[in-house]
């Protein structure tokens, strides 16, 4: 009974469809319930019920018919022997291997293709398939990813979640339906669901003390509008707690949070002018400040580009830090904070093949990051 009642209803859907097929109540070629009739015999929602055929497809119990129906396998057979299953499985349709769905942002070489490289890596391994789509952050289109990898018949799904204040309807569904599923690169507050990302909050922490370290005071905290973006807020949090453990002030006079342009779903290259000028007002109205921590990568190339318009230099006149940086640069070029993207990718899948097989995986997985000292940090000129 216990065991029965741990089990996510779509299994439980699968196991009652199958018996039915097993002990003949359905015969071959005959058509089993469809999505709905199975929603109203056992009052669950439509991805609940699509989940549980797709179970049965998988495991060659049924053949899905677009546009007509679910029928059951006409090459089953019975078994051989007393003792053998009531059912020989087919092999799965094409290869038999798993498919895994990743739907994330966007990715270049400064983040997100190492990340992939974990992730297929760790799918060779485990014999799995990576079916990739991006949503460039927009989440209409995160939705629609997440319904047609679905109806591809997806085992598993990697979820790099658009940037927002609300996580989309879709993602709430495979969590009421207990479909397997991990989040990269943050988490969604109020969500159940497991997620591995870096140590933000450490990470940030460590970077600031690095330019305290050099002599920096006045250090102003570039970013993009978060909208509750976990990774993000983790970051500010960091950079807030060094500065506590330091004894400096806090200076969000000097913070700018309105850097658009470096977001996934923006290509406007007016949005990109426009942004280097508002650093450059910004750099312009705050002498005092000698460093700029960079929530990521993109934003600290604006913030350079916006330095020499200035006609300063970086690190002379002002540093520069951020977060992840392409890997095109020996020495480095930028001060980076580096995550452990391939890692990353490799704990995704694996948490995945672990939840297939009803394992249990940490509800939040933090890994350690690394800084990486490049040519953009230096003693603020006053201590040269």
């Amino acid at each position: 009974m216990p065991d029965s009642i741990s089990k996510p209803m779509y299994e439980k859907i699968y196991e009652a469809i199958r018996e039915r097929i097993v002990s003949g109540q359905y015969k071959t070629g005959e058509r089993v319930p469809s999505e709905k009739e199975l929603c109203d015999e056992f009052s669950v929602s439509r991805i609940t019920s699509k989940r549980a055929l797709e179970m049965l497809t998988n495991e060659g119990y049924i053949i899905r018919q677009p546009g007509r129906g679910s029928f059951v396998n006409e090459t089953l057979r019975e078994p051989a022997a007393a003792g053998t299953p009531a059912v020989l499985r087919p092999e799965r349709d094409r290869t038999g291997k798993l498919l895994i769905g990743l739907v994330i942002t966007n990715f270049d070489e400064s983040y997100g293709m190492e990340l992939i490289y974990g992730m297929e890596e760790a799918a060779r391994e485990n014999h799995c398939f990576l079916v990739l789509r991006r949503t460039f952050g927009i989440q209409s289109y995160e939705e629609e990813a997440i319904q047609e990898l679905l109806e591809l018949g997806v085992d598993g799904m990697i979820i790099f979640p658009a940037q927002g204040e609300f996580f989309n309807a879709e993602i709430l569904k495979l969590v009421i339906s207990q479909f397997p599923f991990v989040l990269v690169d943050r988490y969604l507050k109020g969500l159940s669901a497991s997620s591995i990302s870096s140590d933000n909050i450490l990470a940030a922490k460590e970077a600031a003390k690095y330019l305290f370290d050099l002599g920096h005071k006045h250090v102003a905290f570039i970013t993009q509008p978060f909208d509750n973006t976990t990774a993000i807020e983790e970051r500010i949090e960091g950079f807030i707690e060094a500065h506590e453990e330091r004894g400096i002030v806090v200076e969000r006079e000097l913070w700018l949070e309105n850097i658009a342009s470096s977001v996934p779903n923006n290509f406007d290259l007016e949005a990109r002018e426009k942004d280097i000028q508002i650093i450059v007002e910004h750099l312009r109205n705050n002498p005092k400040i000698t460093a700029v921590f960079a929530v990521e990568y993109k934003i600290a190339e604006l913030v350079f580009e916006a330095v020499e318009r200035l006609q300063l230099s970086v690190p002379d006149d002002l540093s520069i830090l951020c977060f992840d940086s392409p890997k095109i640069y020996s020495p480095p070029y930028f001060t980076y904070v580096m995550q452990n993207q391939i890692e990353m990718g490799r704990r995704a899948i694996e948490s995945i093949i672990k939840l297939l097989h009803h394992e249990s995986v940490p509800g939040k997985t933090t890994l350690p990051t690394k800084l990486v000292v490049g040519r953009t940090t230096a003693p603020p000129r006053a201590n040269l």
